[in-house]
């Protein structure tokens, strides 16, 4: 980000002022009009405006609070801790975090060092990003959410960027035409939120907390399902496509969080199915390698053999009659 822009957002304000001078407590006639622990978007947002932009305040802990509005909090140095849920969030330079309205969440005391950013929205200036959303994913479920006011629950969504120029880029340039008050600057800026969206769409392994379920979650489970329907043709190409994913990516992501490689997982599904068959039915062997879509017959051997300490021949006649099979 502009070293121009972070040292004007470095200035102190008034308020953070009035905490350095001994203030302890948030000055909550700043942040609504009732008296109560949730931040109301009139206090910020002008008159016919659906977002606003504003310095998260540094030098005091802000208690356990919500807001009538969607809040984005981009952090463009330093760190900002939340707690949600009893969970500690510690957000780093580039991380954006969205929370629906319903979040109850506190923010720890920032240092001088700590800038972030709070997008105030309205659920109205999400109508623009949303139609730029063209598939489904959880970014579009966070959005959808935000509109049913009758039925909706706590959401939030944290995604772990570290510097991503192309964020940067874009978060720069709402944060300047809002300051700056620039014209037509609610519709520049509902574009510029959509391309955001479109962005994080494409990086959703950076999706690291996710109230619902995680993304990784998601794919795993989704990934294991795949194999264990489709052993016989499934890809990781196929998984990647769906989740608009690279392969090295979802190759990473598979391996952290099941120990195994796609390829591992796929052959150890593999051979649970030969097992099978070579115990309970008399099909012959190259047959059973051509039903769980195996081509290549001595890889297979190789793999069986490795995995069991003998040929499918010799398991065949070692475990016939043996009700505990090795899987």
């Amino acid at each position: 980000m502009d070293q121009e822009l972070i040292d004007a957002l470095k200035e102190i304000t008034p308020e953070e002022q009035s905490y350095l001078d001994g203030d302890i407590q948030v000055d909550w006639e700043i942040y609504t009009r009732n008296g109560l622990s949730e931040i109301d978007s009139q206090q910020f947002l002008k008159k016919g405006h659906l977002i606003t932009v504003r310095h998260h305040s540094r030098f005091v802990e802000f208690p356990a609070h919500r807001h009538n509005y969607i809040e984005i909090m981009y952090v463009c140095s330093g760190t900002i801790t939340n707690w949600i849920d009893g969970k500690e969030l510690v957000m780093q330079k580039g991380d954006i975090l969205l929370l629906n309205q319903q979040v109850k969440h506190e923010v720890k005391k920032a240092g001088y060092e700590d800038i972030g950013i709070n997008f105030i929205a309205l659920p109205e200036f999400f109508d623009v990003p949303l139609q730029m959303m063209r598939e489904s994913n959880v970014i579009v479920d966070f959005l959808a959410g935000i509109f049913r006011q009758s039925s909706s629950v706590p959401r939030y969504l944290l995604f772990q960027l570290g510097r991503q120029k192309g964020i940067e880029n874009l978060m720069e340039n709402m944060i300047r035409s809002m300051v700056n008050r620039m014209e037509h600057e609610d519709v520049i800026n509902q574009y510029s939120m959509g391309l955001v969206f479109l962005y994080l769409a494409n990086h959703m392994d950076s999706l690291t907390e996710d109230s619902s379920q995680s993304y990784r979650d998601i794919v795993i489970q989704a990934t294991l399902k795949y194999i264990d329907t489709q052993y016989r043709t499934a890809s990781l190409s196929h998984i990647a496509e769906d989740f608009h994913q690279s392969l090295s990516v979802l190759s990473k992501m598979i391996k952290q969080d099941t120990g195994f490689t796609f390829q591992e997982l796929l052959i150890r599904k593999r051979c649970q199915k030969a097992v099978m068959l070579l115990v309970e039915t008399d099909i012959p062997v190259e047959e059973i390698l051509s039903n769980i879509g195996y081509e290549n017959q001595s890889h297979f051997y190789r793999q069986f053999k490795k995995r069991y300490g003998m040929t499918p021949g010799k398991y065949r006649v070692s475990h016939r009659r043996d009700e505990r099979i090795r899987i």
